[in-house]
This record gives C-alpha cells, sequence and structure tokens, in this order.
C-alpha cells in the first residue's frame, strides 16, 4: 500500500535513477484495499501498528511528508513525482489483500477467493480511473496482476475483464486497459478460437509475464541443446499468449510483456541463457515490457524486515545499479526500433543479446561491438545467401577465417561475404571459409573485448556440449535514426 524505497531515498531520487537506467515507464503496483479499506489510514500509522517503527523513521528521514499522509495521498505524490520527470505509469492492481505475491492459495489469484470480492475490485478499479482522469502521465491500468487458482475459467475470465475494462473505460477514456491471462499471465490461447468482444475500442492490451521458470523448470535452459530449446520456447510463448499481436487486421491486439526478469547480483548461467533468447525475440517485434523489477527491497515481506530483492535493478540501498553489465544487456530492447510514421528507410542493427551489444565499424576495415544506439552501424541484408552490406557504402562484412577478426571488404560477391542463419534458433550468421567450404560463425568471445571474430560454429545440429550463445546474432530491423 506504499510504493517501495522511500526508506531509502528520497523520492525525486529514485524517479531519477529511473530515468538514468533508461526506462521511460513504470509498472505501479497496489493493493485493492489500499482504496476500498485503508484510503484514509495514514502511513506513520499503518507503519506503527505493524510494530515497524524503525522503518517509518527511516522514511520520516528521507521523505518527512509522506508519514504524515494518507496512503492514497502517498501514492498520489509517487505518481506526481513520476509525471514531472517524464516518466509514464502504468496502475497495477496487484492483490486485494495487501501481502507479497503470488501463490497458488492465498485468496488472491482468482475472481470470488477469499480476499478477491469482484464487486470491491471494480470499485477499487473505478476510484482510481476517475481519480487520475487529468494526470496524462497515467497511461494505461492493468486489471489484475497474475490470475491464477482452481477456480480459473475462461468464461469467468471474459465476464470480468469486459466488466472492468468498460468501467475504467467510462471513468476515464484516456488510458490504456491492460489485460492479463490466466495460470500466472502465461496463458490467453483461449481466444484464439472466440476473441473478445469488447466496446472500448483500441484501448485493450494484453499482458504476459515471462522468466525463465515460466512453462517449465528453469533447468531446462542449461540442460536442453540450446538452439532448439530457444526456438520451442519462443513458438510455445507465441501460441499461448504472443499470438495476439501477430494476427491480421483488426484481430490484432497489442501485447505488453508486463513481467521479465532474472536475479541480477549473481546471474546463472540457465538466466543468462533465457536472457539472451528472450532479447532475440523482444528487440525483434520492439516489444513493450517491463522489468521485474525496480525495488532493491522492501519494507516488510514474508514476516521480514528489509529483505533484499535479488531481482532488483537497484542495490539493497536503491543508491546504484545492482548490475550495470546486466542492464546494458537491456539496451536496444529499451530503444524504439520501429516507427510506422518514419520516412527513414528499413535498415539493420547486428545485435549480441548475450551482452546487448550492438557492431559498429571502424573506419571501414573493421568491426568492433559497442552500446547500441546512435553510434551502432546499419545494415542492409536480403536473406540467406547473400552479403551483409554496410548501409550507405560498398562494403559488406567478410569472414577471413577461422579465429581471425570480421572485416570489412567490397569483394561482396565472394563466398566468404555471403551469410546464412544456419542453426534451429535462426541466430548464427555464418559464411563459407573458402579454403575448406565450412562455415565460420559470427563469434564474441569476451565481454571485455570489443573484438569480434569468426569461428567454428557451435551446436548448429542437436546436442554437443559447447553452449552458443557467444555466436548469437540477430538482425534486428530498425527505421528510426537514434539520438543517444
Amino acid at each position: 500500500m506504499l510504493p517501495e524505497g522511500l526508506d531509502r531515498q528520497p523520492l525525486p531520487n529514485i524517479v531519477a535513477a529511473i530515468r538514468q537506467l533508461g526506462f521511460n515507464c513504470v509498472r505501479l503496483t497496489y493493493a485493492t484495499y489500499m482504496v476500498t479499506r485503508h484510503a484514509g489510514d495514514r502511513v506513520g500509522r499503518t507503519f506503527d501498528g505493524l510494530g515497524l517503527g524503525s522503518v517509518k523513521d527511516e522514511i520520516a528521514r528521507f521523505n518527512p511528508l509522506v508519514v504524515r499522509m494518507t496512503h492514497l495521498q502517498a501514492f498520489d505524490a509517487v505518481l506526481d513525482e513520476l509525471g514531472r520527470q517524464g516518466v509514464m505509469v502504468d496502475i497495477d492492481n496487484h492483490v486485494s489483500k495487501p501481502m507479497w505475491c503470488c501463490k497458488e492459495k492465498d485468496g488472491n489469484g482468482f475472481f470470488g477467493d477469499a480476499y478477491f470480492d469482484p464487486k470491491e475490485w471494480l470499485l477499487g478499479l473505478t476510484v482510481l480511473a476517475r481519480r487520475y482522469v487529468y494526470k496524462p502521465q497515467v497511461i494505461g491500468m492493468g486489471l489484475r496482476n497474475e490470475l491464477r487458482g482452481e477456480r480459473q475459467s475462461e468464461a469467468t475470465w471474459r465476464k470480468y475483464v469486459t466488466l472492468a475494462g468498460n468501467a475504467i473505460h467510462v471513468a476515464n477514456p484516456n488510458v490504456l486497459i491492460f489485460a492479463g491471462g490466466i495460470s500466472y499471465a502465461s496463458v490467453l490461447s483461449f481466444l484464439k478460437k472466440k476473441p473478445l468482444s469488447t466496446t472500448f475500442g483500441n484501448k485493450l492490451v494484453y499482458e504476459s509475464h515471462w522468466y525463465p521458470f515460466t512453462a517449465g523448470p528453469e533447468k531446462v535452459w542449461t540442460e536442453k541443446p540450446l538452439n532448439q530449446l530457444c526456438r520451442a520456447k519462443i513458438d510455445g510463448y507465441v501460441n499461448t499468449t504472443a499470438f495476439s499481436f501477430t494476427a491480421g487486421g483488426s484481430a490484432a491486439v497489442p501485447l505488453f510483456v508486463g513481467e521479465v526478469g532474472i536475479p541480477g547480483a549473481e546471474v546463472k548461467k540457465s538466466s543468462d541463457n533465457f536472457l539472451s533468447c528472450f532479447a532475440t525475440w523482444a528487440a525483434e517485434n520492439d516489444l513493450d515490457w517491463a522489468w521485474w523489477g525496480l525495488q532493491g527491497g522492501y519494507y516488510f515481506r514474508d514476516n521480514r524486515t528489509g529483505m533484499d530483492e535479488y531481482f532488483g535493478a537497484l542495490s539493497y540501498f536503491w543508491d546504484r545499479p545492482r548490475n550495470p553489465f546486466l542492464l546494458n544487456r537491456l539496451r536496444l530492447m529499451q530503444l524504439k526500433n520501429q516507427d510506422p510514421t518514419s520516412r527513414v528507410g528499413k535498415a539493420y542493427l547486428l545485435f549480441h543479446p548475450q551482452t546487448g551489444d550492438c557492431m559498429i565499424n571502424n573506419n571501414l576495415r573493421e568491426i568492433y561491438a559497442g552500446h547500441c544506439g546512435r553510434e551502432s552501424s546499419r545494415f542492409l541484408y536480403a536473406g540467406d545467401g547473400s552479403p551483409i552490406m554496410l548501409a550507405g557504402s560498398n562494403y559488406c562484412l567478410r569472414a577471413g577465417g577461422d579465429g581471425v577478426r570480421v572485416q570489412l571488404t567490397t569483394a561482396c560477391n565472394a563466398p566468404e561475404s555471403r551469410w546464412w542463419r544456419v542453426s534451429s534458433s535462426k541466430l548464427h550468421l555464418a559464411a563459407k571459409e573458402e579454403k575448406t567450404g565450412e562455415y565460420l560463425c559470427l563469434n564474441r568471445d569476451s565481454v571485455f573485448t570489443s573484438d569480434v571474430f569468426t569461428r567454428k560454429c557451435v551446436c548448429l545440429v542437436n546436442g554437443g556440449d559447447l553452449e552458443p550463445t557467444a555466436q548469437w546474432f540477430k538482425l534486428v530491423e530498425t527505421n528510426v535514426l537514434y539520438t543517444n
């Protein structure tokens, strides 16, 4: 019932950190009871009632006005500061009864559960929709986080998503309406046979969540051949939720990946592989998404005071990035890569998802890895067997040999200058070595060097002990001229 971190940093500093991390929007979560039962409760008294006087004192030190505010006033203050600094807000109804989310049988999972009264839920949504009708930073409202549990059904989902969407649209026609699926926002496939019929027009956005442990144990990301697994996971995700934005014509509905994330303090190999796979798909489709989460820790969670959040983008003290290298991997996904109003011609960025870097040319001699954005080289590519041309020039990429840095050449009809996407993931870019006729793949040897080589391709068929992510490169379409 109070956005986290106000006991660690002044509110303006937290919002400034959001901007510095490259984010332009916040999915701001709240509990229904904050609106319907505790709107007039003072923040300080709530913390005293929970025996959290020391936490209250820290809030008063960094944000002295907040402890005297009601919970709803404090929520307003956070929204106002986000707006002042140009950050958009998706107000997300996370739970009804304030508690950590989410468990299968926590009483907050589905309509009719112990703490999830649909009428009270609709009231909370309507009150906030009306309250923020004149706050342009509020661009959307999430109907409910991760619906789940034994009560869940398609018919009930349709009923209440329609009721809530209509109620919000009447109260505030300015906001988008984010509707997550069932089974922890991982299933919308029932809409293939019968799309949702609404009266709020093009305001509907479907929301889904994707983690390494979604649709199976996390360990599969290290136990199965990674090229095949990445392709299968993307196909499965599209089949269950992401089909909505790939449908043609009026049937298409935008998709928001409302939660994606991995632990930031120490990135496990399974998490690393998952993120490399997700990043290629997200960048390719120019998706909108939210990282779980910003918070470095919590006031009080699971009966523990000051609990750390290992998934947090910020450190425990909210004063710096928890893992700057991890956040760099999100850089291209944060950029707007496709603009339907742009008059700039289509080109490609050459993206390395394991590091988050894009390829940059060095005075028409070699290419190297660097930050995605204004300095990234733009390439043209007509498909398998064609050269990867440096846009605006007669130069193309050339595979000079195994262990040799990638070169730029004008001999673009030579075999070593023709490139194929050769693995099942379509993430290996390979040219044939002139002497042997064997494929050589683009390869980023280390995160500690910007050099890009060609090396013998790893794991092009099932099996193999070597992991291929150093050789994963994605041609990401763009028609945008970047400013930073």
